[in-house]
C-alpha cells in the first residue's frame, strides 16, 4: 500500500525586526531575511507601527492594520517585493 503525504506551505509564526531587515519565523523552522527596502510601507513605518503586525490565515500572510500592508509567505518565498509599486517598460 503507498504511503500519501500531504504537503503544505509553511506558515509564519513570528516577525522580527533591524534597522534594515525584517524576519519572519516559520512553522518549519527557517527565519526568513526580508530588506525593508522591498516593502516601502515598512521601511517608512514607525516602531509602533511595525509592532502591530498580525497573522492572516493562521499564518500565510503577515497584516499590518496601521500601515495597510499585507505580505503572504509564499510571496517572501518567491522573492516578491511590494506588488503595488508600477512596473516601468523596458
Amino acid at each position: 500500500m503507498p504511503i500519501s503525504t500531504l504537503e503544505t506551505e509553511p506558515l509564519a509564526i513570528g516577525v522580527a525586526f533591524s534597522d534594515d531587515v525584517f524576519c519572519v519565523s516559520l512553522d518549519d523552522g527557517r527565519e526568513l531575511s526580508v530588506p525593508l527596502a522591498w516593502f516601502p510601507r515598512l521601511l517608512h513605518g514607525t516602531p509602533a507601527q511595525l509592532l502591530g503586525w498580525e497573522l492572516i490565515g493562521l499564518g500565510q500572510g503577515i497584516h499590518w492594520p496601521d500601515l495597510d500592508e499585507d505580505i503572504s509567505v509564499a510571496g517572501i518565498l518567491a522573492g516578491r517585493g511590494d506588488q503595488t509599486r508600477v512596473r516601468r517598460a523596458a
